[in-house]
């Protein structure tokens, strides 16, 4: 049977067109002066492609050495980051998951209590700092451990997870922790990995708290070294300030700064692209 192209599919199309263009045309704008000599750059003849292509800005950028230091930071405030906030949230939803679990329906009010009403900043940073964790990479990893809208969001997939599979395992002795960790985890990748990068992104985008909670420049993450160039516009290296005899385009300099920040959690989008449209509980039950 032929399919029909309606109007609304045009119209629909269209707009979505739109859409896609007003996002990527600043990122590709960023881009392409970023790539451009000083000429072009101060007489806005760039527009969509680079011209007088070179890679100064990206010399300049990867010279100083607050960048290297703060991508340092940050992958090491995503990895264990995540990967805490991926453990607590899935011991926290396995629990609150179990229907039958004492006190089940009071935690969860609790849960979705904190999604309304919260300490707020001044709270939070005495907790914090009463903590000790003020100045350590601790205080990046901890406070956001726990996000309650991805807690629910798992404890409604855990929900949905057959209970024959972990009736089968109570059966071949497997604990309440083996259960978790050998039948349902592995059954969950798809949620584990939807949920693992909104907190990487959370995380490597971070800014108020590591500007609240960190005093010694060496912990400072990306987003932190990044402000300061583009407030500035200038790098400065160790040695000093750096020039010489090029040009530098504050505008191309700062953007330049925000690519190389931006692109590597873009580039890990693609390789977990199948966890957001594949399921992993099909054929998971016989018969």
């Amino acid at each position: 049977m032929k399919q029909r192209f309606s109007w609304f599919d045009l119209i629909n199309l269209i707009i979505m067109s739109g859409v896609v263009v007003l996002c990527l045309y600043p990122f590709i704008y960023m881009l392409a002066v970023s790539f451009s000599g000083s000429g072009p750059i101060s007489q806005g003849e760039v527009w969509l492609f680079p011209k007088e292509f070179n890679l100064d800005m990206y010399k300049y950028v990867f010279q100083d050495g607050r960048i290297m230091s703060g991508y340092k930071n940050t992958i090491i405030y995503v990895t264990l980051g995540t990967a805490t906030a991926l453990l607590v949230t899935s011991l926290g939803a396995y629990s609150l998951s179990k229907r039958n679990m004492i006190f089940n329906k009071t935690f969860m009010v609790m849960v979705v209590f904190t999604m309304f009403f919260g300490g707020g900043m001044i709270p939070t940073f005495l907790v914090v700092k009463e903590l000790g964790l003020v100045n350590t990479m601790w205080a990046i990893i901890l406070p956001g451990a726990v996000s309650t809208w991805n807690l629910l969001i798992m404890v409604t997939f855990f929900r949905g997870i057959p209970a024959e599979l972990e009736e089968s395992g109570k059966l071949d002795g497997l604990s309440e922790m083996g259960i978790l960790f050998r039948i349902v985890l592995p059954l969950s990748m798809p949620v584990m990995a939807t949920i693992g990068l909104y907190y990487a992104v959370g995380l490597w985008n971070g800014f108020l708290g590591p500007l609240l909670y960190l005093r010694d420049q060496e912990l400072y993450p990306l987003q932190l070294h990044l402000r300061s160039i583009v407030l500035s516009g200038e790098l400065t290296s160790s040695e000093g300030p750096i020039g010489g005899e090029f040009v530098i385009v504050e505008t191309a300099l700062k953007y330049a700064a925000i690519m190389v920040s931006t692109l590597p959690i873009l580039l890990v989008y693609p390789f977990i692209q199948k966890y957001f449209v594949k399921g992993a509980l099909i054929g998971s039950v016989k018969g």
